[in-house]
């Protein structure tokens, strides 16, 4: 009966980016579902392109691919035995994934139910079909949002100089009302542009 009732769920078409800004509501201790506007995501129907293709070589089976949709990026995790079913898909396809969403140590990742390729010129529909869900009232991720973000980020991180630097913890605290998953990409993105760096895993410095 749980499996009936977890089928039943609707697997929503989102971009990637609006994804990214949900909020993660957990039931007790595991998560439930992300919060998005007046939806409650639990299972998504995203489509883009594989940009990175992670499988383990030891005993532990586990496989992570990394998805792109020009609006964000995700990643999706298979383990055990389901890594069979997705070892043929490879970096630079196009593809429809449908799957649970799931929330770990902040961060937001898929896990897997079908993965399908499809061609390229799909990820236009798919960009129609979506603005066509923004413009029946739900919105969608704003640049000039995410633009405050990121400089809210890096005003935060150039003022924590004095203290030696700022835990990632601690940040994600500070913007409460963001997504842990959009703040950890846009301190990615600043760590990758060479503006912060890590002293240590888990704590961030200005660089400049």
């Amino acid at each position: 009966m749980a499996d009936e009732q977890f089928k039943r769920n609707i697997a929503f078409k989102l971009r990637i980016g609006d994804l990214l800004m949900g909020k993660p509501v957990n039931n007790g201790e595991r998560f439930g579902f992300l919060e998005l506007g007046d939806k409650k995501v639990v299972r998504i129907n995203i489509a883009g392109n594989i940009v990175d293709k992670y499988e383990s070589q030891g005993e532990t089976k586990y496989l992570n691919l990394t998805i792109d949709d020009g609006s964000g990026q995700i990643r999706l995790k298979s383990f055990g035995e389901n890594v069979e079913k997705f070892k043929s898909i490879i970096q630079g396809q196009t593809v429809i994934v449908i799957g649970t969403v799931r929330s770990w140590n902040n961060e937001i990742y898929i896990s897997p139910e079908i993965i399908k390729e499809q061609d390229p010129k799909y990820l236009l529909i798919r960009k129609l079909e979506t603005e066509k869900e923004i413009s029946k009232g739900y919105k969608g991720i704003e640049k000039e949002k995410i633009i405050a973000i990121k400089d809210s980020l890096l005003e935060l991180i150039k003022n924590s100089e004095t203290d030696g630097g700022v835990e990632k913890d601690k940040i994600i605290m500070n913007f409460n009302e963001v997504s842990p998953a959009i703040v950890n990409q846009e301190l990615q993105k600043l760590l990758e542009e060479g503006i912060i760096f890590e002293p240590r895993p888990g704590k961030v410095r200005y660089l400049g």
